[in-house]
């Protein structure tokens, strides 16, 4: 089961770093991140809860910053504002998730214009 989110006020866990693996190795469909090498099975179950723990935090980093783009780019103070089905399309949302999202993106603004602490503390 993955874990909840982190709140505005929890501290980040620090997963495992990603790294990019070089250009040869990401072509090879059966190599990823040298877990095929990897022979001990304890090893291996480490490593790939190492990464996949890693995945879901940058996933829902990811999401937090869509989010903020979302509420920025619906702001009705821009000259250029989307409409939320625009902002839907781009991001190949329907327009509904999309109200949530920018909702969600201007919670998380307020969180970090009102008390210092939220997204852009982490980046």
């Amino acid at each position: 089961m993955a874990e909840p989110t982190p709140r505005r006020n929890e501290p980040r866990l620090r997963p495992a770093p990603l790294l990019f693996e070089p250009a040869e190795a990401a072509g090879d469909p059966e190599h990823f991140f040298d877990l095929e090498s990897i022979d001990d099975p304890r090893a291996l179950l480490d490593r790939a809860t190492e990464l996949t723990q890693a995945f879901r935090a940058a996933a829902d980093r990811a999401v937090e910053f869509q989010a903020i783009a979302a509420a920025q780019l619906a702001d009705p103070r821009r000259f250029d504002r989307l409409t939320p089905a625009a902002i839907g399309e781009r991001a190949e949302w329907t327009e509904d998730y999309a109200k949530k999202m920018i909702e969600f993106g201007r919670d998380l603004l307020r969180g970090v214009e009102g008390n210092g602490h939220g997204v852009s503390d982490h980046a």
